[in-house]
């Protein structure tokens, strides 16, 4: 299971209509985006497989980044039925945010 990439408002609001949803906001130039995108996407779909992955570029798509108050990066958020539940930002450990993910779909009952 991949990230889907985003480069929409419009799209960004109908994926996080879905019932779970992990949005990494990252870009070409940043190698931690790079780095941890391969490893955010095996660790949902391994231990995850209801959340659904969306990537936005705030290279290629400044607005949406803007919009949601994204001006560096990495930022990770899950939103649990369209609600932001989950945010980290910059320096995170992806233990701790599978963590707190197992955590917080437990407790939304998913």
């Amino acid at each position: 299971m991949t990230m889907e990439s985003i480069r929409s408002e419009q799209v960004l609001r109908e994926r996080m209509a879905a019932p779970a949803l992990l949005v990494l906001f990252g870009g070409a130039h940043c190698g931690v985006c790079q780095a941890i995108r391969p490893r955010i996407e095996r660790m949902v779909a391994q231990s995850f497989p209801q959340v659904a992955m969306a990537y936005v570029d705030c290279a290629e798509a400044p607005a949406v980044c803007a919009q949601h108050g994204v001006f560096s990066l990495p930022v990770l958020r899950l939103y649990l039925g369209g609600q932001l539940a989950l945010e980290r930002g910059r320096s995170f450990s992806l233990n701790e945010v599978g963590a707190e993910m197992e955590r917080l779909l437990v407790l939304w009952g998913r």
